[in-house]
C-alpha cells in the first residue's frame, strides 16, 4: 500500500502520510497497553496462583505431582522411601481406572450392554474362585461399605414395612446385630452411626475364656445372648463373623454359627484375610464353612498386590428389588464399571497366578512359624500350627521349674498392680521389639499388634503385605537373624533392671524413676540438693545439670544409649538408658553417673560462690583503698597538698612512700596486699588451688575394653594365651604392690615389662603405696629369683 501511494501523490504528500499511518499505529499501541492495563486491573485477584492465566504445560502439572509424592525434604535427608510393588498386574489395575473414565463417554445404550458384561464375568470369576455359588457381588472402595449396605438389606427383609414407616417399625421391635469382641476396632459403632441406630443395637459377644482359641466367638455365650433378647421383645437381625480376626487371624467356629443363625433366622456375615485360601487347593474344615454363609466380604487389593481396586462383598438373595432398595445394585451404568480394573487384573493373573500368590503367601508365615518354634524366649499364638496365614508372637522369659514353683508361691501373695507392671514391662519391651524389627526388614511387613489377653505382640501377615511388598523368603530368614540379635539384648536388659534399680536406690544422690513405658535398662535423675532455694530456681539448675549430665555420659566411648526419654509422655531432667548387654557392669555405670553429677554440681556452686565472692571483694577493695589514701595524705602532711608551695616542698625535701594497691585472689577468695609484688618485682602464685573434683573410677582394663564393661576371661575378643597371660600378669602385680615399700627400689624383672604393664602397675601402686610392708626384703628377693628361673 505504501508503494502505490508513492506512485500515486507526491513524495511530500507520501511522506506525510507515512509519517501520519506510524503516529496512529503509535497511538494504537499505546491505546491497546492502556486496555490491557485495565483488565488486568480489574482481573480477579482471588484466582489461586496455579489456575492464573491460561493454563500449565503437561510437563509442569507432572513434575508437581511427582514433588507431592516423593516430598521436597526427602532429597535434603537422601532417605529412600518404600514405594508400593507395582507389578505387570498393578499397571493393569491403574489401566482399568483410566479406561473406565474413557468408556464412560460413550453412548448409553453401548455403554450398558459393557458394563453389564463386564460386571457378570467378575460377579462369576470370584464367586467360582472362592466357591461362593450362586452369589452376586457388589463392589466398594471402604471395606465396611459392604457391610453396611447388607444391614440395610437385612432390615427391608425382615421389616416389611420399614419402607413405608420407617423407623417406627424399628421402634416397635428393636433389631439386634452382633459381633465380636474380636473385630476391628469402631466396627460397631461406625455401623450404627451410618444406619441412624442406637448403640444399644450393637451387642459385643466375649470370647472364649477356658475351652478354645481365645480369639474365637464363645458360641454357648451367644446362644443365651439371643435367648435373652428374643425373650425381651428384642429382634436378632444380624451376625458378624471373622474368619480371620483383625489381632491374631483366628477363624470363628462357622459352621456351629450358621446352625445358630438358622436357628434364630438370623443373617450370618463372615470376613477377615483368611477367605483368601479358599481359591486354594486345600482348604481347612473351619474356613470351607464360609462358603455357607449368607454374605463375604474380600479385599483382593492387598492379597493380589493390586493397586486401587475395590473390595467386593459377596451375597445371595433372592429379591432384586430389595437389593435395589438396600443400595446393593445400581440402575447406573457408570457405578458399573468399579468393577473394570479387577476384570482386567484378574484375566492378567489367571488361575494360576491368583493361586500362587496366595499359596506364596501361606509358605512366607508356615517358614517363620517353624524358625520361630526353635527359638528361646519367644511365644507363638497360631490357630493351627500346620496351617496359619497369620504368625503373631511376642518375647516372654521362661522361668526354669524351681523359678517357676517360686514364682507362683510370689504371685499367689503378690498384690495386682505388681502383676500389672510385669505384663506391662514386656508390652513396653514387645512394643521395641516389633518397631526394630519391622525398621529392620522393612519388606517383611511386621507390625505390632495389641491382643486382649497375650498383650503386645508382633504379627506377620503375609496376605495382606506380602503381595504389595514383594516379601520373599530371605525376608523372613533376614527376620529371623535379626530376632536372633534382638532376643539377648533383650534377655539381658530385662535381668538387669532390677539391679540397676537396687544400686540406684542405694547411691547418694540418685533418684530412681519408674517409668514401665521405657524399653530399656531404667531411668535415672540426679537429685539436687538446694540451699533453700524455691521451686522456679531449683527446677532450672536441676534441668541444667541433668541436661550436662546427658552430655557428659554422651561423650563417653560406651556402647550404651543416653537420652532424654520419648517425646511425648516421658519424666523431664532425667536420663534415660537404653537397651543393654550381659556384660554391663550395672555399678560402675551407677557409680560414673554419680560421680558425673557431683562434679557438674560442684562447678556449678563454684562458679555461684566466685560470683558472690568477687562481688564482695570488690567492695571491700575500694574499701581499703580509700583508707590508703585517706592515711596518705596524713603521712604527706597539708603542705604537700597545696599545689605550688607542695611542688617546692617535695623539690627540696621529696616524699618516698611504696606504691600500695589490693589484687584478689580467686583461689583462696581474698584480698591481698600488692607490696610484695612491688618488692620483688614479680606477682606471687598464691596458694595452691584445689584440685578438681573427678570420679575415682580408674579401673584396670584389658586393651580394646570400653567402659561399664566386666571384663570377662573367656572373651571372645582375645584368645586363649594372650587373655591367660595378660591376667596372670595383672594377679602378679597385685601381689607385689604390697610388698614395695616407698623409695624401694624394683627388681630387674620389672624392668622388662611393657608399657602397658608399666601403667597398670604404677595405677594399682598409686592405690596401695600407703600399705605396709608384710614381707621381708628377702622374701622379695626369693620371690624374683624364683620367677627369673620360671
Amino acid at each position: 500500500m505504501d508503494a502505490s501511494l508513492e506512485k500515486m501523490v507526491d513524495p511530500t504528500l507520501a511522506e506525510m502520510g507515512k509519517n501520519l499511518n506510524e503516529a496512529m499505529k503509535m497511538l494504537e499501541d499505546n491505546q491497546r497497553k492502556v486496555e490491557e492495563e485495565d483488565e488486568k486491573k480489574y482481573a480477579r485477584k482471588d484466582i489461586p496462583g496455579p489456575l492464573q492465566g491460561s493454563g500449565q504445560d503437561m510437563v509442569s502439572i507432572l513434575q508437581l505431582v511427582q514433588n507431592l509424592m516423593h516430598g521436597e525434604e526427602e532429597e535434603e535427608t537422601s532417605q529412600a522411601y518404600r514405594l508400593q510393588n507395582v507389578g505387570e498386574q498393578g499397571h493393569m489395575a491403574l489401566l482399568g481406572h483410566s479406561l473406565a473414565a474413557y468408556i464412560s463417554v460413550l453412548d448409553r445404550e453401548r455403554l450398558r450392554k459393557l458394563t453389564t458384561r463386564i460386571l457378570s464375568d467378575t460377579t462369576l470369576w470370584l464367586c467360582r474362585l472362592f466357591r461362593y455359588e450362586n452369589g452376586s457381588a457388589y463392589y466398594h472402595e471402604d471395606d465396611r461399605e459392604g457391610l453396611l449396605k447388607i444391614c440395610r438389606l437385612v432390615i427391608h427383609t425382615r421389616y416389611e414395612d420399614y419402607t413405608i414407616e420407617g423407623f417406627n417399625v424399628l421402634y416397635a421391635k428393636q433389631p439386634v446385630i452382633y459381633i465380636s469382641s474380636a473385630a476391628r476396632t469402631g466396627l460397631g459403632q461406625a455401623l450404627c452411626n451410618q444406619l441412624g441406630l442406637p448403640l444399644s443395637c450393637m451387642c459385643r459377644v466375649p470370647c472364649n475364656t477356658m475351652f478354645g482359641s481365645q480369639h474365637q466367638m464363645d458360641v454357648a455365650l451367644l446362644d443365651r445372648v439371643i435367648k435373652d433378647d428374643v425373650e425381651s421383645g428384642k429382634l436378632p437381625l444380624l451376625l458378624v463373623a471373622n474368619a480371620g480376626t483383625p489381632g491374631a487371624g483366628h477363624t470363628d467356629k462357622l459352621g456351629r454359627l450358621k446352625e445358630l443363625c438358622e436357628q434364630y433366622n438370623m443373617w450370618l456375615h463372615v470376613e477377615g484375610v483368611n477367605l483368601a485360601t479358599l481359591a486354594l487347593g486345600y482348604v481347612s474344615s473351619s474356613v470351607l464353612a464360609a462358603t455357607k454363609c449368607d454374605s463375604m466380604t474380600l479385599t483382593l487389593g492387598s492379597w493380589l498386590g493390586l493397586p486401587a481396586v475395590p473390595a467386593v462383598t459377596l451375597y445371595r438373595h433372592e429379591d432384586p428389588s430389595l437389593s435395589l432398595a438396600a443400595g446393593l445394585t445400581s440402575s447406573q451404568p457408570v457405578e458399573k464399571l468399579r468393577a473394570l480394573p479387577l476384570w482386567l487384573s484378574l484375566q492378567y493373573l489367571g488361575h494360576d497366578g491368583i493361586v500362587e500368590r496366595i499359596k506364596h503367601a501361606s509358605q512366607l508365615s508356615q517358614r517363620l512359624l517353624e524358625n520361630l518354634k526353635n527359638l528361646d524366649f519367644i511365644k507363638t499364638s497360631v490357630e493351627d500350627e500346620l496351617s496359619s496365614p497369620v504368625v503373631v508372637f511376642k518375647f516372654f522369659q521362661e522361668y526354669s521349674n524351681k523359678d517357676q514353683t517360686s514364682h507362683a508361691a510370689q504371685a499367689s501373695t503378690i498384690q495386682h498392680p505388681i502383676i500389672s507392671n510385669e505384663r506391662h514391662i514386656y508390652d513396653t519391651f514387645n512394643q521395641w521389639l516389633g518397631e526394630q524389627l519391622a525398621q529392620l526388614v522393612p519388606a517383611s511387613g511386621v507390625d505390632v499388634v495389641e491382643l486382649e489377653d497375650e498383650g503386645t505382640c508382633v504379627r506377620f501377615s503375609p496376605l495382606m503385605t506380602s503381595a504389595v511388598l514383594g516379601t520373599e523368603v530371605q525376608d523372613v530368614d533376614q527376620l529371623v537373624d535379626c530376632l536372633k540379635m534382638k532376643i539377648p539384648v533383650l534377655t539381658s536388659t530385662l535381668q538387669l533392671r532390677e539391679e540397676f534399680e537396687q544400686e540406684v536406690r542405694r547411691t547418694v544422690g540418685l533418684l530412681y524413676i519408674e517409668d514401665l513405658s521405657w524399653p530399656g535398662l531404667g531411668v535415672v535423675r540426679y537429685n539436687y540438693h538446694s540451699d533453700g532455694k524455691n521451686d522456679d530456681k531449683q527446677e532450672k539448675e536441676l534441668e541444667k545439670i541433668n541436661t550436662e549430665l546427658l552430655k557428659k555420659l554422651n561423650e563417653l566411648e560406651s556402647d550404651l544409649t543416653f537420652s532424654l526419654g520419648p517425646e511425648f509422655g516421658g519424666q523431664k531432667n532425667c536420663v534415660y538408658i537404653g537397651m543393654v548387654t550381659e556384660d554391663l557392669d550395672v555399678s560402675e555405670l551407677v557409680e560414673t553417673i554419680a560421680a558425673t553429677g557431683r562434679e557438674i554440681e560442684e562447678n556449678s556452686r563454684l562458679l555461684e560462690n566466685m560470683t558472690e565472692v568477687v562481688r564482695k571483694g570488690i567492695q571491700e577493695a575500694q574499701l581499703q583503698l580509700q583508707k590508703a589514701n585517706e592515711e596518705r595524705l596524713l603521712e604527706e602532711g597539708l603542705l604537700r597538698q597545696i599545689p605550688v608551695v607542695g611542688s617546692v616542698l617535695n623539690w627540696f625535701s621529696p616524699f618516698q612512700a611504696s606504691p600500695k594497691g589490693r589484687t584478689f585472689n580467686l583461689t583462696a577468695g581474698s584480698l591481698e596486699s600488692t607490696e610484695s609484688t612491688y618488692v620483688s618485682k614479680a606477682q606471687g602464685t598464691g596458694t595452691t588451688p584445689p584440685p578438681t573434683p573427678t570420679s575415682s573410677l580408674a579401673k584396670q582394663r584389658l586393651p580394646g575394653q570400653k567402659i561399664f564393661k566386666r571384663s570377662l576371661r573367656s572373651s571372645d575378643a582375645f584368645s586363649e594365651t594372650s587373655s591367660v597371660s595378660h591376667c596372670d600378669d595383672l594377679e602378679k602385680m597385685d601381689q607385689r604392690a604390697p610388698t614395695l615399700a616407698p623409695g624401694q627400689e624394683q627388681g630387674p624383672l620389672e624392668t622388662e615389662k611393657t608399657e602397658e604393664q608399666k601403667e597398670v602397675a604404677q595405677a594399682t601402686k598409686s592405690d596401695t603405696e600407703d600399705i605396709p610392708s608384710d614381707k621381708s626384703p628377702r622374701d622379695c628377693m626369693k620371690v624374683e629369683e624364683q620367677e627369673s628361673q620360671r
